[in-house]
């Protein structure tokens, strides 16, 4: 039985062995951390709209009746194609197949005094340190002397992830914020949004982009587009036009780097940190080595700049790669290469308003935002966990109000 070792258990490589039949591989799953995570869901864990464990599933739980599956807690540190390892935190690993599903992190564009004071926004646990972090601020303003920076909450990025931010934030301050501490003045509590580009959402049609500005505005938040981030050192954020904002809350998700692994050739690897493959998503250069997902970098005639990093695209690969290896180990020579079907993007912008991109149509509003919160309900791996966050959203939607501003830090 060949042995296939799997890099991370993301959207893609989940997919990828969910769509392996039972007893054909001996698979191994290395990960930094023992659940898979939801990363369109971060933001509300940051903004206290739904508890971390609904959006985190324990690996260990969704392979337990497979057999096949072993899971190791790991980085990986290396690749050795030649003799077909890997090195990793715990020993050596080999392989006949190896795939790398490693997804992306943070990209602070080189800029290491911005990074060492922004908030990152990659992984359940960085949005729980947010929502620590942005209440505990808050926290401070009923006795802090110097309370403007405080004030302040400032997400870079205006893509889909900074867009919900914003929303989520400029709801939070306005309906839960004076319930709850109500000797703050909440007119003085401002939510930024700092887009480099000339429009929010540029990865969607210039409907959304104008949709998603106008509705952030009316909400109070004060988007900034053609503004880039010179430098933050903690207290102040000078932005590209010289301007400079005094705040303590900066929520960094202006881009982000492919989370690459040493021993892969520099020749297939962009700057991007992605890794280049051909459309079956061999790694160029190396043999029995696959990448997918936000890592991977595969050139098409319909996107011959890459596929965008959503989700259908690692879970289209994940489904697609599975099949075609099991055609290898049953004889077959002919593969099925990857093509990517966009079925549209999505965004929210609060409560009721959201703007939906598809291939024939668009729309906003209402609908969209039913539109946007059942697909994502149906991506939500369990029928518990689909349940929890719909009683939450439906509880926040009708109260406007919750209980989960917890601040879950050690007192030390």
């Amino acid at each position: 039985m060949k042995k296939i070792v799997v890099v991370g258990c993301g959207f893609g490589g989940l997919q990828f062995i969910r769509h392996l039949k039972k007893g054909v591989f001996d698979i191994m799953v290395i990960d930094k951390i023992n659940h898979h995570q939801f990363p369109p869901l971060f933001y509300q864990v940051a903004a206290s709209q739904i508890e971390p464990a609904t959006i985190s599933f324990p690996i260990r739980k969704i392979f337990q009746n497979r057999r096949d599956v072993r899971i190791r807690l790991a980085e990986v540190l290396s690749v050795n194609d030649a003799e077909k390892y890997i090195d990793t935190t715990i020993g050596r690993f080999n392989y006949d197949y190896l795939l790398i599903a490693t997804g992306t992190r943070t990209n602070f564009y080189g800029n290491a005094e911005t990074e060492k004071h922004a908030l990152g926004l990659k992984s359940t646990y960085q949005s729980i340190n947010v929502r620590n972090f942005i209440l505990h601020n808050f926290e401070k303003l009923l006795y802090a002397e110097e309370k403007e920076g405080l004030y302040n909450i400032v997400i870079v990025g205006g893509g889909a992830t900074g867009v919900e931010m914003a929303g989520a934030f400029a709801e939070m301050t306005r309906e839960v914020l004076p319930k709850d501490y109500p000797n703050i003045d909440s007119s003085r509590v401002h939510v930024y949004l700092l887009e480099g580009g000339e429009h929010t959402l540029s990865a969607m049609s210039r409907f959304a982009q104008n949709y998603s500005e106008r509705q952030l505005r009316s909400m109070g938040v004060i988007v900034k587009t053609g503004t880039l981030v010179k430098e933050y050192d903690g207290e102040l954020l000078t932005l590209s036009n010289g301007e400079t904002i005094l705040s303590r809350n900066v929520i960094w998700s202006a881009g982000v780097t492919g989370n690459s692994i040493a021993g892969i050739p520099e020749e297939v690897l962009l700057r991007s940190g992605r890794i280049r493959v051909d459309r079956m998503n061999r790694v160029e250069e190396i043999r029995d080595v696959f990448a997918i997902g936000d890592v991977a970098y595969m050139e098409t005639d319909k996107y011959p700049k890459g596929h965008p990093q959503l989700a259908n695209v690692a879970i289209g690969q994940g489904k697609n790669l599975a099949c075609n290896l099991q055609r290898l180990e049953a004889g077959s020579s002919e593969l099925k290469p990857y093509e990517y079907r966009n079925l549209g993007t999505m965004a929210t912008i609060g409560r009721n308003k959201a703007v939906v991109d598809l291939p024939f149509m668009k729309f906003k509003g209402r609908f969209a935002w039913f539109i946007w919160m059942f697909l994502h309900l149906m991506l939500i791996l369990s029928v518990r966990n689909k349940l929890v966050v719909f009683i939450n959203w439906a509880w926040n939607y009708f109260t406007k109000n919750n209980s989960l501003r917890l601040i879950l830090k050690d007192n030390d």
